[in-house]
Formats: structure tokens, C-alpha cells, sequence
């Protein structure tokens, strides 16, 4: 009997195509994200004081809070989150440097 295909996988995982997609990922959403956010965030900040209304004003408000949540805190703790999955549940993970 041979192991199943998920056990014998080591460090030929690292070698693959899917760790090689995994990794661009990783670099996508922890650069993308922040830098994405700022500039919805910054964006926001600038546009603001060239509306008069206040309901465009909070709206604008609201759009700047959430580029910062989701660049500075969600990305990159969402990147943590899944670079510790891929570690401990995928088998050969722990062997790349996800």
C-alpha cells in the first residue's frame, strides 16, 4: 500500500504551479489591500470638502472609515489568517514559506 496523494505531498508542493498562485496572492492582498484602501480612504478625505450637503459629507465620511478598515486591518489580517491555514491544515505547506 501506498500513503494517499496528501500525505507524500513535502516539499514537492512548493514546487507547483498552485504554491507558486498561492504566494501571488499572498503579495496581491497584502500590498493590493492597504494600497487599494488608502486610496479610497485618501480619496474620500480630498473629495470632501467640495460637497455642501451633509448627507454627501457623512456618506464620504463613511467611505473613508471603511477604506481603512478594510486595507489597513482586514488585509492584512486576513492574510495572516490564511497564510496560518495553509501552514497548519494544507498538507506540504508547512514546508513552503507561505
Amino acid at each position: 500500500m501506498e500513503p494517499a496523494s496528501a500525505q507524500s505531498v513535502g516539499e514537492s508542493f512548493c514546487e507547483t504551479d498552485m504554491a507558486t498562485t498561492i504566494k501571488n496572492l499572498f503579495t496581491l492582498i497584502q500590498f493590493g489591500g492597504p494600497l487599494v484602501g488608502g486610496v479610497v480612504a485618501l480619496g474620500a478625505t480630498v473629495a470632501l470638502p467640495l460637497f455642501r450637503r451633509a448627507d454627501t459629507k457623512k456618506e464620504l465620511k463613511s467611505i473613508r472609515a471603511q477604506g481603512v478598515v478594510w486595507g489597513v486591518i482586514v488585509a492584512p489580517l486576513g492574510t495572516t489568517i490564511l497564510q496560518f491555514l495553509l501552514t497548519s491544515v494544507v498538507a506540504g505547506g508547512s514546508s513552503c514559506s507561505f
